[in-house]
């Protein structure tokens, strides 16, 4: 057993107090992980939502128990842990004086872990009170933090999908503390999980109505192609440092916070670079391992803006110690949005808080950069160190898949002369009475956009 200790307890009005588990499996676990460092992610997950983790640690787990996923002695030790402490002896007839107060107000046990109902059912009567699973903590930062309408609907979906197979729970006599989906208990919010047909008509609904603001999204995105700047989604890991480096290059004001999902709906931004070159950078949800299937399924709208997108950036946190694996998770949800082509190097790949390493570490990185047969940059969002580097590393590969495309365009049609000098270089141009012939390079994003603007002609 490894025991991480969690910050100095702070009390905060109205945050109920819980305790992490992280089960280390023998099999079917993280290969790539630390478990240290899985748990200080479930702590980090679990005071996302405003939980006091009084207590956190690893557990060692030889098999799966398919009633409990833990053994019978973890159990019991873990409800002793969860068992109010007295001063005096109960046995002898003591009257009980005040309860331990860390332990008297743990209301929650967060398993960093996929539970079945089964055994998310049965821990929580072992230990008399609230088990969450790492879908359900999830889904509950979620259901707090998103804003948008589209990302409200994406979520009570996922929320939705994730109660239906849990119907056998019981414990519901906890109180709401925040916003969410109720993951955590609270008075009528049961009806919902008592009637299945019900929550199948909530889907439907939810899911016709993500329908349509799907082909709202698709009209927004073929309004951007009218206006023709290159896209550039920004991807990587929750807490990576996306939002802080949006900010930075595009003076924006988006939350950041050092905190897993601070970022829930994608913001998009204009800027200009080096070049001229007018581009649109899109700051996405971060990515997390384990992300449960139904917010996978129901964000692909949100994320379809990324399968768009002309240039992806992968944003890593390179002065975390688990950053590799975390690279591994981004690419594997990468791939499932099909998106090989970037995951086998189409990407620029964005080495994070540089700010954060040793001089030995810094110096180690550019070296490592400097041998990299894909385009790596390496800044600091926070400082500003590196952006300018990026901002040229964007121009460069905008640059390299530009065509060379010879036209003719009337004199009178002076907006598609204005286009082509905004969006593209012009290298030569000869002028008859009625004709401009011009020789320009446009990237391959503007060459479509201008075939398909003189179509419309």
């Amino acid at each position: 057993m490894t025991v991480v200790p969690a910050h100095t307890p702070v009390k905060k009005d109205g945050a109920e107090r819980c305790l992490v588990i992280h089960p280390k499996l023998k099999s079917g676990g993280s290969r790539t992980r630390l478990p240290d460092i899985r748990l200080s992610e479930a702590v980090g997950l679990a005071r996302a939502i405003n939980l006091d983790v009084v207590h956190a640690e690893v557990v060692p787990v030889q098999r799966r128990r398919p009633a409990t996923l833990l053994g019978k002695g973890t159990v019991e030790r873990v409800a002793g842990l969860l068992a109010p402490r007295r001063n005096g002896n109960d046995r002898d007839g003591g009257n009980g004086a005040e309860e331990d107060d860390d332990a008297a107000k743990i209301s929650v046990v967060v398993l960093d872990a996929a539970l079945t109902p089964i055994q998310q059912r049965n821990l929580e009567r072992a230990w008399n009170c609230k088990v969450i699973d790492r879908s359900g903590l999830i889904l509950e930062i979620f259901g707090a933090r998103a804003r948008t309408r589209e990302g409200r609907l994406q979520v009570e979906l996922a929320a939705l999908t994730y109660q239906r197979s849990r119907l056998v729970r019981s414990w519901t006599h906890l109180e709401r503390q925040r916003g969410g989906f109720g993951f955590m208990g609270g008075p009528g919010e049961t009806q919902i999980e008592a009637d299945r047909r019900q929550i199948g008509q909530r889907i439907t609904r939810l899911k016709s109505q993500l329908k349509s603001v799907k082909r709202t999204r698709q009209i927004h995105r073929h309004a951007r192609r009218r206006v023709p700047y290159p896209v550039v989604a920004l991807v990587g890991y929750t807490n990576a440092g996306k939002s802080t480096l949006f900010n930075a290059v595009t003076r924006a004001d988006v939350t950041v916070r050092d905190q897993l999902f601070a970022t829930l709906d994608p913001t998009m931004r204009g800027r200009d670079l080096p070049s001229g070159r007018t581009v649109v950078l899109s700051d996405t949800v971060g990515f997390i391992s384990d992300l449960p299937h139904e917010l996978v399924n129901a964000f692909h709208a949100t994320l379809e803006e990324v399968c768009e997108a002309d240039i992806i950036v992968h944003v890593r946190d390179i002065a975390h110690p688990d950053t590799e694996a975390q690279k591994e998770d981004v690419h594997a949800v990468l791939l499932e949005l099909g998106l090989e082509d970037a995951v086998g190097g189409g990407l620029i790949e964005v080495l994070n808080k540089i700010d954060m390493l040793t001089p030995e570490d810094r110096e180690n990185l550019v070296n490592r950069v400097a041998r990299s047969n894909v385009t790596v940059v390496a800044i600091s969002a926070l400082t500003g160190e590196g952006v300018d580097s990026l901002l040229g590393a964007l121009d460069d590969r905008l640059a390299k898949s530009a065509q060379l495309i010879e036209v003719s365009i009337t004199l009178a049609d002076g907006a598609s002369l204005a286009w082509l000098y905004d969006h593209g270089e012009v290298l030569e141009r000869h002028d008859d009475d009625r004709h401009a012939h011009l020789k320009v390079r446009l990237d391959t994003a503007n060459a479509a956009r201008f075939a398909r603007r003189q179509k419309q002609h």
